[in-house]
């Protein structure tokens, strides 16, 4: 809780990913890649329940086996089209159906294994204290947009028309993008939103982006291995 307030932690894993096939529950350093995540969340004191949400029963089982709550969703919230929002409004009304007067949620995709408890506990607090419906997480801009281009018919174009792309990074106007570490939101607010998890009132609480690897290949895998190993090794050599 928050002021009294209560707090769910939701982690959205489908088990259908083609990319990565069994992605949530790969092994990372010696963990499902989703465990990574539901220990983060138990780290959050402030977090009065934990909820998967998945339409896999191996997901629901690896969830359970570290302490999680499972809700199982339908498999038209599951297909690859699926939106996350679609999944998360179907399980805020069940959890309003059951009773459940949680104020806010953290939302904690497992696919981000390396966030920082504090900085969920930064936009739980921002959501609280400055009494704002959504909150996000933002990293610097891996392109700043003022050096991005468009391709018409052959021929190069500024995509943002004026910029000048040429700029030393110092002299180009700061940028930032969602990192898709931490959501935070309000249950009640949720109707607002139509296409993602930022709405109505918003925030965002800026990270260095040394956490921010968020895993959608086998690429992004094995980098989040090798970043494992090497913390392995430091720990070994310390």
């Amino acid at each position: 809780m928050i002021d009294g307030k209560r707090v769910i932690a939701v982690v959205p894993a489908r088990g259908g990913s083609k990319t990565v096939p069994g992605k949530n529950i790969r092994s990372l350093n010696g963990k499902p890649l989703i465990a990574w995540t539901l220990e983060l969340a138990s780290q959050v004191k402030e977090v009065d329940r934990v909820i998967v949400s998945t339409d896999s029963a191996d997901i629901a089982k690896v969830s359970r086996d570290y302490g999680a709550e499972v809700y199982t969703r339908s498999p038209e919230l599951a297909m690859d089209n699926s939106l996350v929002l679609d999944a998360l409004l179907d399980l805020a009304q069940r959890l309003h159906n059951e009773g459940e007067s949680a104020t806010y949620g953290l939302l904690l995709e497992p696919t981000c294994p390396f966030r920082q408890a504090a900085d969920a506990r930064s936009c739980l607090f921002r959501l609280h204290h400055d009494e704002l419906d959504s909150v996000a997480t933002f990293k610097p801009a891996e392109l700043n947009p003022h050096r991005a281009w468009r391709i018409d018919s052959g021929t190069p174009e500024t995509f943002i028309d004026g910029s000048v792309p040429w700029l030393p990074r110092q002299k180009l106007p700061e940028a930032y993008q969602l990192s898709g570490e931490v959501y935070a939101f309000r249950f009640d607010k949720l109707e607002l939103a139509s296409r993602g998890m930022l709405f109505g009132r918003t925030g965002a609480v800026v990270v260095n982006g040394e956490h921010s690897l968020d895993i959608d290949n086998e690429r992004d895998f094995l980098m989040a291995e090798f970043i494992t190993s090497e913390w392995n090794h430091e720990q070994i050599t310390a």
